[in-house]
């Protein structure tokens, strides 16, 4: 008999991570995917990546509607709290034999109580690893309510039993995302160069290797007040910069509207030709863009991750990626335009870094279906100290 796993999607980042993985699954005899679509993925505000030519042709079994406008504290907590009733609905319909969900976004959360509470086993990837912002709550709330790990790095796998998890559950497999990454021509920039023709806003910026940059910078929720004002920072110094950049809008936290704000002051007031703006874009434009950058600069998890595995030179602004193993190629700076200038420059002066296996070598579907497929899972926990 074939088992069930459900795999639900939420934001662009989530499904760039399990593309991989849902395509292993699919293939697989023993095991039958079921797909869940909902939060920022299905909506126009964010992009709608799904109805780009990069996406996988997945059956899709349940959409949910659970995100509030407002990008509040209070409207993400009733986000959370809709997400959880509509996830239980959801799986109450489909009958999921496993539930695999995927680092620590909040919405995350609301999946893995809804499943834990109906008796269906948790499989957690990324799970065990430090952060700041209210990321690093949910992550390992998480791992307390899964069944099994699957973790991207051998620290992270570590702590993960000394949080009391049984050592096999645990597997340590890389991040999924390298796992697309591994499979695309990353010095093809040719499609981003016609993606650019026909999305996103702002001037038509020359893809030169080595001579842009990537702006991603997401609300910390810890932060909600002070969103605006981080933001300004930010553009104050890509402003001095003024070298050829890409702005990604951010994902929909707390704070959201703050940041999207100052991106649209800045871009309606100075209308940069040096500037291009997205609200999203596919992993396999994202791989390229990422790879022949000459800095990345914001507080996006994929200058600590992808950026390391690819060599770029990463300019990491904040406290959301506090405590993140990170490799030789980011460079930390607090909310201060000077300072965010001078790192930039001297990252760009510094050029390309080796990659970094930290977070894996783009194997990690080919680690995580095998054990989906016999793993003995039973939804009773107990803590192992």
């Amino acid at each position: 008999m074939t088992r069930k796993i459900c795999v639900v999607i939420t934001a662009r980042g989530n499904y760039a991570k399990m593309k991989h993985v849902m395509r292993e699954i699919k293939k697989h005899p023993g095991l039958e995917l079921q797909v869940i679509l909902g939060g920022s993925i299905i909506l126009e505000k964010y992009g709608r990546i799904l109805e780009t030519d990069y996406v996988d042709d997945f059956n899709v079994d349940h959409v949910i509607h659970f995100l509030i406008e407002g990008e509040t504290p209070l409207t993400m907590a009733k986000s959370a709290g809709l997400a959880v009733t509509e996830f239980a609905n959801a799986f109450d319909n489909l009958r999921p034999d496993v539930v695999l969900v995927i680092a620590d976004r909040y919405e995350c959360l609301a999946i893995t109580m809804a499943a834990t509470y109906m008796n269906i086993p948790v499989a957690h990837i990324e799970g065990g690893e430090v952060s700041g912002s209210i990321d690093e709550s949910i992550r390992h709330a998480i791992t307390k309510m899964a069944h099994l790990h699957f973790p991207a790095s051998e620290e992270a796998a570590e702590r993960i039993v000394r949080m009391g998890e049984r050592p096999e559950a645990v597997y340590t497999v890389g991040s999924t995302s390298f796992d697309v990454l591994a499979e695309i021509d990353l010095d093809d920039l040719s499609s981003v160069v016609a993606y650019q023709g026909i999305a996103g806003a702002g001037g038509t910026i020359s893809v030169e290797p080595g001579k842009y940059a990537i702006v991603i910078q997401h609300p910390v929720t810890t932060e909600y007040a002070d969103n605006l004002a981080h933001i300004g920072e930010t553009v104050k110094a890509m402003h001095s910069l003024q070298i050829p950049t890409f702005w990604i809008w951010p994902n929909m936290d707390a704070g959201s509207d703050g940041i999207s704000k100052g991106i649209r002051v800045y871009r309606e007031k100075y209308q940069p030709k040096y500037a291009h703006f997205f609200k999203s874009l596919p992993i396999e434009l994202f791989g390229p863009l990422l790879k022949n950058a000459a800095c990345i600069v914001g507080n996006s998890s994929s200058g600590i991750r992808e950026a390391a595995y690819l060599g770029t030179p990463c300019v990491n602004i904040g406290s959301r990626q506090t405590g993140r193993a990170r490799g030789r190629n980011v460079v930390d700076v607090g909310y201060d335009a000077a300072e965010i200038e001078q790192a930039v420059r001297q990252q760009m002066a510094h050029g390309r870094y080796e990659s970094d296996g930290l977070y894996g070598d783009g194997a990690a579907s080919g680690k995580i279906v095998p054990v989906l497929v016999s793993y003995d899972f039973s939804p009773q926990k107990a803590i192992c100290y």
